[in-house]
């Protein structure tokens, strides 16, 4: 799934919705002043693992988590009052500097290990709980970070996505939806697998198109792919394929109603394609940063004040979220911070807000999807994306005991 990582972003996973909604169509530049609540505890370590330096390289994921970090240090109260000393280590999307960066963990006698995403988690994951250190990630890739114990996944992932668009393709009729993967690993053989009985749940017909990575122009694979005309399309993958894929659907099918996960929605996604390439899809995302909340607006202004240079639109609120939440399960210690005491925060954490997420919430105690048991929660956000590539009218799907 390492080709795939990219795609792996977002969370939910049955088949139903709520009725919260919220407006995104806020400017993404709105920010507000932020609290004055400095972290006087003494320093816990949190050692943070990012995907950098290698073949997938995303520091704005570093970045959001490093900002998170120094707004609950200066002006958040910290994690249970204590300040947060974050030890970075970046892995390259490889297993041997996965395993270097697991054992630095264990060896520096982290408090919890951070994981937004990646796809060597079933390479981490053993040597750090196996240290009994709690494994926190936004985006879980590998069947491994689902199902294991001491593990706490913010979101659902891959199998969110594609419950969500199981159900929101339900909901509009649909008969027949096609996925645009890339060829890189399993990606397209575990897709399959996962979304084949959701989709069959729904009465959807679902089919696996597989584009070969780093293929500049896939229109022959596409054309072919659509050739029964399904009701809708979604591209999973990086924004490389998202921007390949997006020509070759303008030239093939403009017509064809998208799903678009937020990676085909960066902005050099959009740079590369135009915003006429998105108007008219549907987005599903775990996050809405121009949305005129308060959640939002303190994610935009946390960004603005500690990661100026970083897009808030791009990947970096992956991080940002996974540090927030972790002072939010955080507020219920007393006493030292060890690993035992943040696994327990973590597993009493109930129906918590997701940060620049409203409309989602987490519940890390096993019940969110029991089957895996890891997940915290099984909710997405679908928007519609408007002629000027904005998000409006977002409803959480998923979200709650449905």
């Amino acid at each position: 799934m390492a080709g795939a990582a990219g795609l792996l972003v977002l969370g939910g996973v049955t088949a139903c919705a709520d009725d919260s909604s919220s407006d995104s169509s806020a400017p993404a530049g709105d920010t507000s002043a932020l609290p004055s609540n400095p972290a006087t505890g003494d320093p816990i370590k949190i050692g943070y693992i990012t995907p950098e330096g290698g073949a997938v390289s995303l520091p704005m994921v570093r970045e959001g988590g490093e900002a998170a970090a120094q707004y609950l240090n200066n002006n958040g109260g910290g994690i249970g009052g204590h300040q947060v000393d974050l030890v970075v280590c970046e892995q390259q999307e490889d297993p041997a500097s996965a395993t270097a960066c697991a054992n630095q963990m264990v060896e520096d006698q982290v408090a919890a290990v951070i994981s937004p995403l990646g796809a060597q988690g079933a390479v981490m994951l053993p040597i750090i709980t196996g240290a009994g250190i709690p494994y926190i990630s936004q985006a879980p890739v590998s069947q491994v970070e689902m199902v294991s114990e001491n593990a706490y996944m913010l979101s659902g992932g891959i199998v969110a996505v594609l419950s969500g668009q199981a159900a929101t393709a339900a909901q509009a009729g649909y008969k027949k939806f096609t996925v645009l993967v890339g060829d890189s690993g399993d990606a397209a053989a575990s897709v399959q697998a996962l979304g084949t009985p959701m989709f069959e749940q729904a009465g959807i017909e679902l089919k696996v198109v597989t584009v070969p990575t780093g293929t500049a122009d896939p229109t022959p694979q596409i054309t072919a792919g659509l050739a029964d005309n399904p009701d809708a399309v979604t591209i999973l993958g990086d924004t490389g394929q998202c921007i390949s894929s997006l020509k070759a659907l303008q030239t093939v099918a403009p017509d064809v109603q998208k799903y678009l996960i937020a990676s085909c929605l960066d902005k050099p996604v959009l740079d590369n394609v135009g915003n006429e390439a998105v108007a008219g899809a549907k987005a599903f995302t775990t996050v809405v940063v121009g949305a005129d909340t308060e959640s939002s607006d303190l994610y935009r202004s946390v960004m603005a004040e500690y990661a100026p240079d970083t897009d808030p639109a791009g990947l970096g609120y992956l991080g940002y979220q996974v540090v927030m939440s972790l002072g939010e399960v955080g507020e219920s210690l007393t006493g030292p911070v060890t690993p035992e005491a943040i696994a327990t925060a973590m597993s009493s954490a109930k129906d918590v807000p997701l940060p620049a997420a409203e409309g989602i919430t987490f519940t890390c105690d096993g019940s969110a999807v029991p089957q895996l048991r890891a997940l915290c929660s099984r909710a997405i956000l679908v928007s519609d994306v408007t002629d000027d590539a904005t998000l409006e009218n977002t409803t959480a799907v998923n979200n709650g005991a449905n």
